[in-house]
C-alpha cells in the first residue's frame, strides 16, 4: 500500500484555483465568463524586460548559477528597496527563488520549529496557515475586521502570544482586503516582536501597488532589521506571474539557512529570468506607475458599482488589486452568491471563507480585467441581485 506522509494532510489548496477550473469548464461550453477570481494581472512585462530575456537566452545565460541568485540581481534588489522603500539592504541579505511561494516556504522552513505557534492574519493568503501546519506548528489567527477598517487589533495579537509563539506573519497591502497597515500598527507590532523575541515575516508582494502615500516597511523600524524576513517578487508589481521569480530579504544567518535548503531542493532559479528581472527593477518605461494608475481607475469604478448593488458593501482598498465585499445583508451565504454569480451571471469571484473564517460573509474580486469588463460585471451582478433584493428591502 502506498503511504503518504502525514504532513500532507495538514495542507490545504487555494479556493481561487477551484473557481478558475470551473470557470474554464463553463467557457469550454461556450459561456461568457468575466474572470475576477485569480490574483493575476492582465498586464504583461514591459518591452525592455521581454527584450532582456531574449538577449539573455541568446547569450547562453541558461546555465546553473549561484544558489542565492545572480549577484547582479541581488545587488539590484538591494538598490531597488533603498529607492522604493528607504531600506538599507546588502546583497548578502537577499536570496532569489523561483516564485514568492518558494521564498515564503524557505523562510518558514528556516525559522519555524515543530510545536511552535505562528500568528497569521485572518483573512489572508491561505498558504500561511497551511504551510505552518505542514511544518508541525500551530497556526493561530488574529482577525482583520471591518469595524477596524481591516487593521489588526494589536491588543488581540498581544493576548494570543504565548511562550510557544515564534513568528508573526502579515501582508500589507493585504490580500484579500486591500488594507495597508498604518504606521501606528506597524510600530505596535514591532514593539510586541521585540518584547517577545518573535520573528516577523512581512509579505510585501503588493508594496508597489499603493493608491496613496509612501509604503512603510516594518524592517525600517528600530531593531526590526535583525528579526524581519521580507518576502517579495516580480509577479504582481511587474506582471511577471509565469516567470516564477521571488526573493527574500533577511539577516545573513537566515539567508545562509535558506541557501542550504535551496541546495537540497531546486539548486537555483533560472539564470535568464534573473537577468531580465534586473531590467524590470530599472523600470525604464515607468510601467509600474502606469499599471498602478490603471488599477486605481478600476478600483474607483468597480467599488462604486459594487456599493450600488443591493446588499453589497465594499470599503475602498488602499492597495493591491482586490475588492473585498461584505454580502451579509443579502441574506444569502457567500458560497451561494459565488455560485450564482458564476453559474448564472458568468462572473467569477471567490467566497471569502477561502481566506479564513473571518471571510465568511465576504466575496473577493480581483481587479484584473479591463474597465469595460468590470462595468459589464457590475451590470451582470445587478441583474442577478433579484435573487436577494427582497431580503435586503425587509
Amino acid at each position: 500500500m502506498t503511504r503518504i506522509a502525514s504532513r500532507i494532510s495538514q495542507l490545504n489548496g487555494e479556493g481561487a484555483l477551484a473557481v478558475y477550473s470551473r470557470a474554464k469548464e463553463l467557457e469550454r461550453q461556450g459561456r461568457s465568463i468575466i474572470h475576477l477570481e485569480l490574483g493575476e494581472p492582465d498586464f504583461h512585462p514591459a518591452a525592455p524586460v521581454v527584450d532582456a530575456i531574449r538577449a539573455a537566452v541568446a547569450a547562453g545565460r541558461d546555465r546553473y548559477c549561484s544558489t542565492r541568485g545572480v549577484l547582479a540581481l541581488r545587488e539590484a534588489i538591494a538598490e531597488y528597496l533603498k529607492r522604493t522603500r528607504r531600506l538599507n539592504v546588502v546583497a548578502e541579505e537577499v536570496l532569489v527563488a523561483p516564485g514568492c511561494k518558494m521564498a515564503l516556504s524557505l523562510a518558514m522552513m528556516a525559522l519555524i520549529e515543530p510545536g511552535d505557534e505562528v500568528l497569521f492574519p485572518d483573512p489572508s493568503f491561505p498558504i500561511y496557515p497551511s504551510f505552518t501546519r505542514g511544518l508541525g506548528a500551530t497556526a493561530v489567527p488574529y482577525f482583520l475586521e471591518e469595524k477596524n477598517k481591516f487593521q489588526p487589533d494589536v491588543d488581540e495579537i498581544a493576548r494570543k502570544i504565548t511562550p510557544r509563539t515564534s513568528m508573526l506573519i502579515f501582508n500589507s497591502p493585504n490580500n484579500p482586503t486591500g488594507t495597508v497597515f498604518c504606521e501606528a500598527v506597524l510600530e505596535k507590532i514591532a514593539a510586541l516582536a521585540t518584547k517577545h523575541d518573535l520573528w516577523v515575516l512581512a509579505d510585501e508582494i503588493y508594496a508597489r501597488i499603493l493608491f496613496g502615500g509612501e509604503y512603510k516597511s516594518i524592517r525600517s523600524l528600530p531593531r526590526m532589521a535583525e528579526r524581519t524576513a521580507i518576502i517579495d517578487g516580480f509577479s504582481k508589481s511587474f506582471a511577471m506571474t509565469g516567470w516564477r521569480l521571488g526573493y527574500a530579504v533577511a539577516p545573513v544567518e537566515v539567508i545562509d539557512a535558506m541557501d542550504l535548503l535551496v541546495l537540497n531542493t531546486f539548486t537555483c532559479a533560472a539564470e535568464f529570468t534573473q537577468v531580465a528581472a534586473i531590467e524590470a527593477l530599472r523600470d525604464s518605461t515607468n510601467a509600474v506607475e502606469a499599471m498602478v494608475a490603471e488599477y486605481q481607475k478600476r478600483r474607483d469604478l468597480f467599488v462604486r458599482g459594487l456599493n450600488q448593488i443591493p446588499g453589497f458593501r465594499c470599503q475602498v482598498p488602499d492597495g493591491a488589486f482586490y475588492a473585498w465585499v461584505n454580502i451579509a445583508d443579502t441574506g444569502v451565504s457567500a458560497e451561494e452568491v459565488q455560485k450564482l454569480l458564476l453559474e448564472e451571471a458568468g462572473v467569477a469571484g471567490i467566497a471569502g471563507a477561502a481566506f479564513g473564517a473571518g471571510g465568511k460573509n465576504y466575496l473577493r474580486f480581483s481587479l484584473v480585467s479591463a474597465r469595460k469588463l468590470l462595468e459589464e460585471a457590475i451590470e451582470r451582478i445587478e441583474r442577478l441581485s433579484v435573487h436577494w433584493r427582497a431580503a435586503v428591502s425587509r
